[in-house]
């Protein structure tokens, strides 16, 4: 008997928990189609399947992603991966089919499954679903401030509510290595007092240590030099124009020194939005500036490009644990019970009429009695149900039942239709 593989969910109909209903995926689906359509954002898919290569050289050799968390086959000489986020595959396509030679700026948005080989836990994943937007084309702090508005309206939208954005720049990629050559000097002498991933973060990608969780590391970094103090003075500038957008259209951030983003490809702009209630894995969404890219995946220059990724499981477990409102299943509005071949061959034909004119109608193409028929009827949450046995067959009308009111009456079938779809 096989079973799911671990850190992969089936999405049922009417399931118990949210996270696996494909009634809420179809609502949270739907919600951010609307709203990215509202904001002019148009929607870009790329293959599940991207080569090795772009993944490591777009998000960094040295983060975890790429070292420790890929899903990867060999096919001859070729290398491919799951592809274990969509920011990189974009700028390939971007670049690919030189989508800027199309008038304006480049507002993208994408909904689709992810990959990671990591240890599963909740809100975290082997297979998981992200959705996001990229404002590709352009390095005016509008564009940062558009991406972080954006982002919010959708988790306004879902009434979910105690989220909280935090905020920093990473400046630029000619001055972070001072702040990395001042961090590597700073958490030397604390080596020992380091977890075992943290002294290996310290030679390969020491900035990492400041996304630590453990309360220990987080004491020693309280006294650490600030990124900040080492951004240039046109990344600072950014930054302030940035955060004087985002208070005009009254967005509340907290501004956080130790914020950085776990991919290579971030500069200036970083944001991430925080969430207390599903558990270790806090972090909804995420973001930022990322204008050196295109010329890591091999652009002769420079793309600037600023958008965010968000998790579509983390949001739904963040939506049932605050109790923001959830979609129930849809009932029908008829539902067909026969007894008979002759009645449920024109239960069949009546159905499909039904169907066509636009009205969700369940049949149950089985040979049940009246009773079972009627108890599948009301756990439908059928509006109405059509009754079909010998009489009706012999007077050529239908018992048509509320199942709300509990009136019924008779309705000849050649009226049916007209009937019922007033």
């Amino acid at each position: 008997m096989f079973r799911n593989v671990e850190g992969t969910n089936d999405l049922l109909p009417g399931a118990q928990k949210a996270i696996v209903r494909t009634e809420i995926w179809h609502h949270v689906e739907e919600v951010i189609h609307q709203i990215m359509l509202r904001y002019g954002f148009s929607e870009i898919r790329t293959p599940i399947l991207e080569h090795t290569g772009l993944i490591a050289r777009g998000i960094g050799q040295l983060t975890d992603i790429v070292s420790k968390e890929m899903f990867t086959l060999e096919r001859g000489d070729t290398s491919y991966v799951l592809r274990p986020e969509l920011t990189a595959p974009i700028m390939r396509s971007y670049l690919q089919h030189h989508l800027e030679q199309q008038s304006g700026v480049q507002r993208l948005y994408y909904l689709g499954p992810c990959f990671r080989a990591e240890r599963p836990q909740k809100g975290r994943y082997r297979q998981f679903h992200q959705f996001g937007a990229e404002i590709i084309g352009t390095d005016d702090p509008r564009a940062d401030a558009e991406i972080i508005t954006l982002m919010m309206e959708v988790y306004d939208t879902f009434e979910l509510t105690g989220a909280k954005l935090r905020l920093n720049t990473l400046g630029s990629a000619e001055t972070r290595p001072k702040y990395r050559e001042a961090l590597i000097e700073y958490l030397i002498p604390f080596g020992d007092a380091l977890t075992a991933i943290s002294r290996e973060r310290l030679s390969r990608n020491p900035l990492r240590i400041l996304d630590t969780k453990v309360e220990a590391e987080r004491k020693i970094l309280e006294n650490a030099p600030c990124l900040p103090d080492y951004v240039d003075q046109e990344s600072l500038s950014n930054y302030e124009s940035l955060k004087r957008l985002l208070r005009a259209v009254e967005i509340s951030f907290v501004e956080d020194p130790m914020l950085v983003r776990g991919l290579d490809y971030y500069t200036r702009t970083a944001f991430e939005l925080e969430y207390g209630g599903i558990g270790a894995q806090n972090a909804l969404a995420g973001g930022g500036r990322y204008d050196l890219l295109a010329s890591a995946i091999g652009a002769k220059n420079p793309v600037p490009a600023v958008g965010f990724a968000a998790g579509m499981e983390r949001l739904i477990l963040a939506m049932e644990a605050s109790g923001a409102p959830l979609p129930t299943v849809r009932p029908f509005d008829i539902w067909i019970v026969s007894l008979g071949e002759t009645a449920g061959k024109k239960a069949f034909e009546i159905t499909h009429y039904l169907r066509k004119s636009g009205l969700r109608v369940g049949m149950e193409p089985t040979k049940r009695s009246m009773k079972a028929q009627m108890r599948l009827a009301n756990r439908a949450d059928a509006h109405r149900v059509i009754i079909l046995a010998e009489q009706e067959m012999q007077t050529e009308t239908a018992t048509v039942k509320n199942m709300l009111t509990g009136e019924q009456k008779s309705i000849p079938f050649i009226e049916l239709v007209e009937n019922l779809t007033k």
